[in-house]
């Protein structure tokens, strides 16, 4: 069943004139600490990526196969492979489920923002922004927008996506869901959304991002809101597709700025 959503907050073209090679990260900071907060503040956190330790791991993310029972690997289930890599924490999607348990028990959904810097090639999420929000069953609406532009602008980090819950319902991307993807991959093409659906029993969670260029052709050409159908790529793929490029990385760490 398809659902409407209010777009999540996200830079706008000027905002982000910057090219990745502006927020590239030439530091030799090799560690950084977890810190969460309830309230933005200025911080003076410094993200980076610990060293490598011998029993860390590196993955990529697998997809339950509810055809089939079996997984398979989202590098097998996409057909983009001109990205550069983005790496996640193992535990940023438990964390971030956890932080929603309240909503999600109250049949209330709830959002968040990605924040990412790039090094020697590779997107590093190492921020995830609970912003301020209004949520029903079906939508969740990031607002104060200026919180989570100064918490980005302070830290130089690339907007590379955003994560929803879907407490009640499937694991997809509805229509409206579409156009808040787009609004991030129009700027960031690595840009991904993590979907969490604790009580999909076939799969409870997806990354996402649009086909390119079969979804962002339709997403682009499209000005409806609210519910509606789109129409059909016009090279016969999917609007969207697993993401192929994301990997879960044991010894990353990562900040929580949770506004609300």
């Amino acid at each position: 069943m398809d659902r409407e959503k209010a777009a999540l907050a996200s830079f706008s073209s000027t905002d982000f004139a910057t090219s990745f090679s502006g927020y590239e990260d030439k530091s030799n900071y090799q560690q950084f600490s977890l810190h969460t907060v309830t309230q933005f503040s200025p911080s003076p956190v410094i993200s980076g990526i610990e060293n490598v330790s011998q029993d860390s791991h590196i993955s990529l993310i697998e997809v339950g196969n509810p055809e089939d029972g079996h997984s398979k690997s989202y590098k097998e289930a996409s057909s983009s492979n001109t990205l550069q890599d983005v790496h996640i924490s193992s535990r940023l999607m438990e964390d971030f489920l956890e932080l929603a348990k309240e909503n999600t028990e109250k049949d209330l959904e709830t959002c968040g923002i990605f924040g990412a810097f790039l090094k020697r090639g590779t997107l590093y999420v190492t921020t995830l922004i609970i912003p301020k929000q209004e949520s029903t069953s079906s939508t969740c609406l990031a607002i104060n927008d200026e919180e989570i532009f100064a918490i980005q602008n302070e830290r130089s980090l690339i907007p590379v996506g955003w994560i929803h819950t879907h407490p009640s319902q499937s694991c997809f991307l509805s229509s409206v869901d579409l156009h808040t993807q787009y609004s991030y991959q129009v700027m960031v093409p690595e840009a991904f959304a993590i979907v969490m659906a604790p009580t999909d029993t076939s799969r409870s969670n997806g990354i996402f991002r649009l086909s390119d260029p079969g979804g962002m052709s339709v997403l682009r050409e499209c000005q409806e809101q609210g519910f509606h159908s789109h129409k059909e790529t016009a090279n016969g793929s999917p609007i969207y597709e697993h993401c192929s490029n994301v990997y879960k990385n044991s010894n990353l760490r990562f900040e929580i700025f949770d506004l609300r």
